[in-house]
């Protein structure tokens, strides 16, 4: 796959869409518990479902923004979203509720697909999520080593047999199938990328994102065997061969050139209220933004907001890409957000 060419133009067009007031991302997180523990997973499932106060602020702040947008986009995480399904439900029926013609109303998901029957799918579809994000770790063998569930036991039979169900469906839905790459499965993912491949691929609805486990602050992080980023690129080219079937790039998902985290329209609203830019960083107090009020208004720190946004000053594209990766260093914690309420800024 041909990576697009960063150029001026490019980050002209990157930066109208993420500097845009008409535009608002959500992502969202109902819980942060989760059904599975997965062994290379960075959460520590401290926080549970969305209190009704952050879930009455969120409606409140879509009230307060929906009519001066043209776009809203919903990203619901976790967690296992699907473990609070409830609150899923209560924030999708009020955004369809408010939404006046000619808004562009999209929702996506990121599950681990577990839960995601075809009543539940059916379900979500009609109240707009449209787009599922689903980790696969090569075949059942494998993948139920890495992705277990919270009892132990495996899951890959479920969620393929979910996946079935969605691709036999009439659903208007599309979903990322997001292979996650290591040393241990690489050996078996021609034939498991061949059989995703016929498997699934037939059907536009269906697409792959190929993504290598990394190292990022898990407690098992020391025990990971993970490949190099010197030897990714090399790695990345001979799979999306496998996937494509030698031919144009159509079933692959294409990467982002810049990030969620770097656009100021785009926001991570966690289970606790707390405001935040990246969805992996959870835990590091220079992520922690701010905090939603239950009347909708954001209680936003400027310094920490602006150090997520760097790349857009200096043009870096690294920093665009993965603002995360070296964050500058602060003191500044979310106790000394001061009162400034940013609303229509953002």
């Amino acid at each position: 796959m041909t990576a697009e060419p960063r150029s001026t133009t490019l980050f002209a067009d990157e930066l109208a869409s993420s500097v845009s007031n008409d535009s608002l991302h959500l992502i969202l997180l109902p819980t942060e518990k989760c059904n599975f523990r997965c062994t290379y997973c960075y959460e520590d499932f401290s926080v549970g479902r969305m209190d009704p106060a952050i879930v009455q602020g969120i409606k409140r702040l879509i009230d307060r923004r929906v009519d001066g947008l043209c776009s809203l986009t919903i990203s619901w995480f976790g967690g296992e979203p699907l473990l609070a399904i409830q609150v899923i439900e209560e924030v999708s029926a009020h955004v369809i509720n408010k939404a006046r013609p000619g808004l562009r109303y999209a929702a996506d998901m990121t599950t681990n697909a577990y839960l995601l029957d075809i009543a539940t799918a059916e379900r979500l579809g009609r109240l707009g999520i449209s787009e599922y994000q689903v980790s696969l770790d090569g075949p059942q063998s494998l993948h139920d080593r890495t992705r277990l569930q919270a009892s132990g036991a495996g899951s890959f039979q479920r969620i393929w047999a979910n996946l079935l169900a969605i691709r036999d469906s009439g659903l208007l839905t599309d979903v990322v199938l997001r292979v996650h790459v290591t040393p241990a499965n690489l050996p078996s993912m021609s034939e498991f990328l061949s059989e995703i491949r016929e498997t699934f691929l037939g059907d536009p609805r269906f697409s792959v994102l190929l993504k290598p486990v990394e190292r990022l602050g898990g407690p098992r992080d020391g025990e990971m065997d993970v490949i190099g980023h010197d030897r990714w690129p090399a790695v990345l080219k001979d799979l999306e061969r496998i996937v494509s079937g030698g031919g144009d790039d159509g079933p692959l998902y294409p990467a982002p050139a810049v990030c969620y985290a770097s656009r100021p329209n785009s926001l991570v609203i966690r289970a606790n209220g707390v405001v935040a830019k990246c969805t992996v960083a959870l835990t590091d107090p220079r992520n922690a933004v701010g905090r939603i009020c239950p009347d909708g208004t954001l209680d936003i720190d400027r310094s920490l907001f602006r150090h997520w946004l760097r790349g857009w000053e200096s043009g870096d594209w690294d920093a665009l890409s993965c603002p995360a990766d070296g964050l500058p260093e602060t003191r500044t914690t979310l106790l000394q957000i001061g009162p400034t309420r940013l609303m229509s800024d953002l």
